[in-house]
């Protein structure tokens, strides 16, 4: 069963995070064109090493299908945002799933929910099944983003578990 926040219908532009954004994409920071625009602080994307991995790529064309009529197009699946998920690339990971389980399943696309990490992975599951006050065990050392991005937004309390190697097989 889902928890009453899941059923919510609504998305959340209206909340102060996606305003934020918005004006962040009327002013973007450039040292040049914009050296007074805005720099987004408020997403864990590293867009440093986008052009030497895209030349990597370029240059080992058959390590990933990352390309359209011999361009890449490594920064759009990479750098997209929207929550509903990139059409082209839910697609082409259907397809590897099934390709890699020997075509013996298949995935539907439009089932797949993608995710931009694994803080927002966790904070979406939290707010599927657990409600304020709810506890989860994480075992020790967590990421200390969690206190912040999982704690605080969603209500849930985190129980730090000390494991041992043995314990996780």
């Amino acid at each position: 069963m889902l928890t009453t926040k899941s059923m919510f219908d609504g998305h959340g532009e209206e909340s102060p995070y996606f305003q934020g954004w918005e004006e962040y994409k009327k002013n973007i920071y450039n040292d040049v064109q914009n050296p007074t625009g805005i720099i987004q602080m408020g997403l864990a994307e590293n867009q440093l090493f986008l052009d030497l991995l895209e030349t990597w790529l370029k240059n080992n064309k058959n390590a990933a299908r990352l390309t359209n009529n011999g361009e890449s197009v490594f920064r759009e699946p990479a750098l997209f945002q929207d929550y509903h998920g990139f059409p082209a690339f839910k697609n082409a990971l259907a397809e590897f799933m099934a390709e890699i389980r020997g075509n013996k399943v298949s995935f539907d696309p439009q089932k797949l929910i993608l995710m931009v990490g694994t803080t927002s992975a966790n904070e979406t599951l939290v707010f599927c099944i657990a409600e304020h006050g709810d506890a989860f065990l994480l075992p020790k050392q967590y990421c200390p983003r969690y206190d912040r991005d999982l704690k605080w937004r969603t209500g849930v309390e985190l129980v730090p578990m000390a494991s041992k190697l043995q314990n996780l097989h």
